[in-house]
């Protein structure tokens, strides 16, 4: 039956066409209605939507509850979620939780006496490592204030755990279990689907240790590829194991042995007794431990998104210290990540505001476009040339193009976890030669010059050594170029940035080494450093880019896509991605 009435036309009126609603529609429909109708309600009942102040009352522990995907920054409390959730066919959007806005809570947490200590609830927080060591330090910061920690999971993921580690008490549901079992990395190689289907990965690179392409013509990990990834993991593993093993006094040695049992398959009881957890609690009898810590029964919990709106007194100083968050793939037009245009244009908005005395960007990105990364690294070096500071704090990716955006910054910071480096540039060009002779099709032409079907020819046909060459060296010209900012930036040659280039993936305290990150720190360092360099006495800080609209938030997190549907994807996007490319390989850390 209808969801809508729809009258019978009369006699000699020609019927109008039946206009199909699908379920999705239908659900886009009714929360348009809703907006409207709670945007009229707002109007007369006093702002609906607004973020009202939270008050923080004496005897508060803060809930910290870990689950759902670690962005860098938080976004506006969303009231369309909820709604959605229970009318939606695809189920629950998934929550994604502000590195900014935990970070800033532990530290009001550490130092307003009203707070009594931190409840880590759940442990299901998709995050990288570095996002998970930025989160443990500011808790290992906050104990130092002498409050306490607890934490409760039914299921406590690796890096969830390695988070955890820190409290003073860890409960595990007696059903439960700790996933400890070392870090592997895994990578998806398209090789031989692309054969089956007849198409070639004609690949135009610099580095040899730029793996990027590798899914497009090998089935396996090259050996380089294969050195670069066991040591940045191990790496990995040997911080997580380290910071563990001083806060559980456990021996690094005794780690390792628990890992090649796979405690996630081991009984609750030999996770206590094994002493990777201190007691085992139903999830309903939790609060019982929080009222013995917070010695009382009567304590207030606010969680991560309530104490955000918990009033702050706000710098009264002209000054500022702008703070532009870029975070995800990096674009030329268009795209949810890094959008070359829109960055260039908000570093533009930045630079002619003349209260801003020093640029902070937090960068968390695997790279992308090379061509929007010379365009971002333009206009970061424009607001440089007006005698403004700026300051790099890497998140857990600032690799390739993402490196390429940071490297001349006055002043990089990086996390010991962060993946950077990466310096390589590739292009790969799918010749669909094969494929077009399976389906039958042919294709004629005719053109003035000698190149001038060049590209229609590459895919169709594929590319002749002198084609070959051609593409060969403006990849390399872009390596030429990328490979010198570096240089400039960092102050150093550019022999030596290709020596420790060609695509090699470092981790952060290698970048230490290598000269390629001046400092270990988060993006509180990188203020404080920003501040300094800019000669400030007070200020304030203000974030770019300006948050998304709740529904456009919404909108954008929907993402029913199935795994056949994303390999799909991945094969058009060879079509559609730019000629050249900085861009980190995809890797599963698990």
């Amino acid at each position: 039956m209808s969801l809508f009435h729809r009258t019978q036309p009369t006699e000699g009126q020609q019927p109008r066409p039946r206009r199909k609603i699908g379920c999705f529609g239908g659900c886009l429909m009714f929360l348009a209605i809703y907006f409207i109708s709670s945007a009229i309600m707002g109007w007369i009942m006093g702002d609906l939507f607004s973020s009202s102040t939270v008050k923080l009352q004496p005897e508060t522990v803060y809930r910290l509850q870990l689950k759902g995907t670690l962005v860098e920054q938080a976004q506006e409390e969303n009231p369309f979620a909820a709604l959605f959730a229970s009318i939606s066919p695809y189920g629950s959007v998934e929550d994604k939780v502000g590195l900014d806005q935990i970070l800033s809570n532990i530290r009001l947490a550490k130092n307003d006496e009203r707070v009594l200590g931190i409840w880590l609830d759940d442990a299901q927080l998709s995050m990288t490592p570095a996002g998970a060591k930025a989160i443990r330090d500011a808790l290992v910061d906050f104990k130092r204030s002498g409050k306490w920690i607890v934490a409760s999971a039914t299921h406590y993921g690796q890096s969830n755990y390695y988070v955890a580690s820190v409290a003073d008490c860890i409960c595990l549901d007696p059903t439960g279990e700790v996933s400890w079992n070392g870090l592997s990395a895994q990578k998806m190689y398209y090789t031989r689907l692309m054969e089956k289907i007849g198409i070639e990965a004609q690949i135009l690179k610099v580095g040899s240790f730029k793996s990027a392409v590798e899914p497009y013509f090998r089935t396996s990990m090259s050996e380089a590829d294969k050195e670069q990834t066991t040591h940045y993991l191990n790496g990995i593993w040997d911080e997580y194991r380290s910071a563990v093993s001083a806060s559980r006094h456990i021996d690094p040695a005794q780690l390792n042995t628990l890992a090649d049992r796979y405690m996630g398959l081991q009984p609750a009881t030999e996770q206590q007794i094994a002493g990777l957890v201190d007691t085992l609690v139903y999830e309903q009898d939790i609060e019982n431990v929080i009222r013995l810590f917070a010695g009382t029964k009567d304590y207030h919990t606010l969680k991560t998104s309530q104490l955000a709106q918990v009033k702050r007194n706000k710098p009264l100083a002209q000054d500022k210290v702008a703070v532009l968050y870029l975070e995800g793939e990096i674009t030329d037009e268009s795209g949810e990540g890094i959008v070359g245009k829109k960055v260039v244009k908000t570093l533009k908005k930045i630079r002619k505001d003349d209260d801003v005395k020093a640029l902070v960007l937090r960068v968390n990105s695997p790279g992308g476009s090379a061509d929007a990364s010379e365009q971002i690294w333009h206009a970061v070096k424009s607001f440089q040339e007006t005698g403004r500071p700026v300051v790099v704090s890497m998140g857990g990716l600032a690799a390739s193009g993402g490196y390429y955006i940071s490297c001349g910054a006055d002043y990089i910071y990086a996390e010991p976890t962060t993946l950077t480096g990466s310096i390589g540039i590739f292009g790969v060009v799918p010749n669909a030669g094969k494929l077009r002779d399976k389906i039958g099709l042919d294709i004629d032409g005719v053109s003035t010059n000698k190149h001038s079907d060049l590209e229609s020819n590459m895919i169709y046909k594929g590319m002749n050594p002198e084609e070959r060459q051609m593409m060969q060296a403006m990849v390399e010209r872009g390596y030429d170029l990328f490979t010198r900012r570096c240089a400039e930036g960092r102050n150093v040659s550019q022999d030596y940035i290709k020596s420790i280039g060609e695509g090699r993936v470092w981790l952060g305290i290698d970048a230490l080494d290598n000269k390629l990150v001046d400092e270990m720190g988060n993006i509180h360092d990188a203020v404080s450093k920003a501040v300094e360099l800019a000669g400030l006495e007070s200020y304030k800080v203000s974030f770019y880019p300006e948050k998304k609209d709740p529904l456009e938030e919404l909108l954008a997190a929907l993402d029913d896509t199935t795994e056949e549907e994303k390999l799909i994807l991945k094969m058009r996007a060879l079509f559609s991605q730019p000629r050249i490319m900085a861009r980190m390989d995809d890797v599963i850390i698990k």
